[in-house]
């Protein structure tokens, strides 16, 4: 297969790392992006040793778009797979967490996608072809408890894929969702909770012990990334596992994800056979 040129946020560390090394070592020319260029190649050697280019690149600013075409023209004007995939977890109560941590929240996980969109999609349209990657999560199929505005930027990219999906099909754009369950990364040690604390009533219930379990499970994840980020890869590129996987939107990661999905599906099923009667009762006689 041709190489082909990735642009890969939220590299530094974690899934994005693993990707990226994945890409480069399949022959592909990756941009990896950091908020901190310098102290992600300090921390990893390998990327520039296979091959990968640093950038620096900060989804929360509202000129994102703007730097994205200018790394694009700088690197030879041509995309063809972007990987949104920087972002991090607020947990906690939702009524403990301020304005400001919210909408930090979706300003990375939610609008940084969309700004990196912005200025991606002009170059894949000229071209009639490219492959967009929106990293979700388990908790943009499932809420969890401490979760909500954390579930609620990833459901918000899961609705945003799926429109994406059929917005871009004409011209030959494909929308890939990558839905990855636990993984052993820094993901959990590198969660934020409110400024404000706990409150009180929350002792006890779902809220703190989903709290606990982010503190405490860190480094007893069973996902390994790096084989996550070869099966993405494969079903990026028609390749291994992902054979005959072009068509796939939705691509959940680890038996844990995979689970809760089956449990999810047929809880809405169930719901839809009970509710059914009363959803065709409601239009004019």
């Amino acid at each position: 297969m041709m190489s082909q040129t990735w642009l890969v946020t939220g590299a530094s560390s974690g899934l994005g790392t693993a990707i990226t090394a994945s890409a480069l070592r399949a022959g592909n020319k990756v941009l990896a992006a950091a908020r901190n260029p310098e102290k992600a190649s300090l921390e990893n050697p390998q990327i520039e040793a296979l091959g990968g280019k640093w950038v620096n690149l900060d989804v929360t600013q509202t000129d994102t778009a703007r730097h994205v075409e200018t790394i694009i023209h700088e690197n030879g004007g041509l995309i063809d797979v972007v990987v949104n995939n920087a972002g991090y977890s607020l947990v906690g109560s939702i009524e403990d967490m301020s304005e400001d941590e919210i909408e930090c929240q979706l300003s990375t996980n939610f609008k940084g996608p969309i700004r990196v969109l912005k200025g991606v999609l002009p170059f894949m349209r000229a071209q009639r072809s490219g492959t967009i990657v929106n990293v979700s999560s388990s908790a943009g199929v499932q809420g969890f408890p401490a979760c909500g505005i954390y579930a609620g930027s990833k459901f918000a990219l899961e609705g945003l894929s799926e429109a994406l999906a059929t917005e871009l099909l004409p011209f030959g754009i494909r929308v890939l969702i990558v839905e990855p369950g636990i993984f052993r990364t820094k993901f959990l040690s590198a969660f934020v909770t409110p400024q404000a604390g706990m409150t009180e009533d929350y002792a006890g219930t779902p809220v703190e012990t989903m709290i606990h379990a982010f503190r405490t499970s860190n480094g007893n994840q069973q996902g390994n990334p790096v084989k996550a980020a070869a099966r993405i890869l494969d079903v990026v590129s028609g390749t291994g596992m992902g054979v005959g996987k072009e068509k796939l939107l939705r691509l959940p990661l680890g038996p844990d994800c995979h689970d809760l999905y089956q449990a999810k599906c047929d809880s809405l099923k169930e719901n839809l056979v009970e509710t059914k009667e009363i959803a065709y009762s409601t239009n004019f006689e």
